[in-house]
């Protein structure tokens, strides 16, 4: 059996992250989020798999190859215009027969589902019981069987939202030919199992027992969290004297870890890091390749992408870091509001009490730089020294 992983769009939610890369090659717990399902689905005995690309292919191509590393055939289809899922599956027909997967590649679902789901001998879509479906697609269920499908409603008449997990039978074809655009502009998948229904095709449901959905950069952050749970700590780098590993921490090949450090973990380093010396480490955050965390620094529950230098008397807390920035001295993310109430970004209710940052690629500040909760920060910006900074922040901005 093959699965298609639908990995081409963009990502806009994600902004800045998805400037320079696709939403499924934001990376967690050091890996990309393609790679995280990649390898549940592999796991789960899928061994052919066509990535659907488009929006900064590139990326994923120089990344996987032909899928070797992983011990599996990859191949690629290119959508150049994101015309929504069912077109993505249009583009595919004559590279597959037979029942097939298909798995929105921005989401991480485990190896035991998708193995169950593989197995189904209907037209399937995995549901999951959330306790909010707003801006998630519903699935309304009798006994195993869909009933109705919604892209999205401002009104939900079911718990059950679409994880974006598929088995499909050749029959998936026809419907698709004869879908409709949404009112969205696309042609969308959901609307041709609607058309399967209304027919009196039989539509199976299954429950999906893990499962991460990630819309938002603070997504970013519990995913983190829930991968770096297992872990296995390991060192592949150079541990000095003097310095404190509490819990599973794995530490990548060429990294140093200075005297004086502090981890606690679950953490991960990736390769060719420099740590410490005197710095604290917190649970689940993730450090990249490359990456510099330095004297008196102090990070916590924080993805810090490749290349990045915290080197001097910094506090990052609760944040994304993209690639390639440098903090200057003193350089302090606040990551909780006073009154403690939950963060806003953007207008948007993140409902999360401590969030710190959203910071791109290449971004630098200046020594004594200040950065308010639920602060989002564009590529390439540069940041004086002494500077407060708050709300959204546009790409290339020079702010003194």
């Amino acid at each position: 059996m093959k699965a298609i992983i639908l990995a081409a769009g963009e990502g806009n939610r994600m902004r800045p992250l998805t400037c320079t890369r696709p939403k499924v090659m934001i990376p967690i717990a050091n890996k990309p989020i393609l790679e995280h399902l990649l390898i549940e689905a592999r796991e789960a005995g899928i061994g052919e798999f066509i990535f659907v690309v488009g929006y900064h292919d590139e990326r994923v191509r120089d990344y996987f190859g032909g899928g070797d590393k992983w011990g599996v055939s990859i191949d690629y289809c290119v959508q150049r215009k994101q015309l929504g899922t069912a077109d993505a599956l249009k583009a595919v027909k004559d590279l597959i027969d037979g029942n097939f997967l298909v798995i929105n590649g921005d989401v991480i679902a485990g190896r035991k589902d998708i193995s169950q789901l593989s197995r189904s001998s209907s037209n399937t879509v995995g549901v999951v019981k959330v306790k909010d479906t707003k801006e998630l697609g519903v699935v309304e269920v009798s006994g195993d069987r869909a009933t109705h499908i919604y892209e999205k409603v401002e009104k939900s008449t079911s718990s059950m939202a679409n994880t974006g997990l598929y088995l499909f039978t050749q029959d998936i074809f026809d419907a698709i030919s004869q879908t409709s655009k949404s009112p969205r502009g696309e042609y969308e998948i959901t609307g041709s199992l609607q058309l399967m229904i209304d027919e009196g095709h039989h539509v199976s449901c299954q429950e999906i027992s893990s499962w991460l959905d990630l819309s938002y950069p603070w997504d970013l952050l519990l995913a983190n969290e829930a991968l770096l749970a297992d872990i296995k700590a390991q060192n592949l780098g150079e541990v000095e004297e003097s310095v404190v590993i509490k819990g599973a921490v794995s530490i990548g090949k060429g990294t140093v870890v200075r005297s004086g450090s502090y981890i606690v973990g679950p953490v991960i380093i990736g390769q060719d890091c420099d740590i410490g010396p005197n710095c604290f480490i917190r649970p689940c955050t993730s450090i990249g390749n490359n990456c510099h965390i330095g004297n008196a620094v102090e990070v916590k529950n924080s993805i810090v992408m490749n290349g990045t230098k915290i080197p001097h008397n910094n506090y990052v807390g609760d944040s994304v870091i993209g690639e390639e920035c440098n903090l200057g001295a003193g350089t302090v993310i606040a990551n909780l509001r006073l009154d403690k109430k939950d963060i806003i970004v953007a207008n948007i209710d993140t409902k999360m009490r401590k969030l710190g940052a959203i910071i791109g690629d290449r971004v630098e500040t200046g020594i004594n730089t200040t950065i308010n909760v639920g602060s989002v920060i564009g590529n390439n910006t540069f940041i004086g020294p002494g500077a407060i900074v708050s709300g959204v922040i546009l790409p290339d901005s020079r702010l003194f």
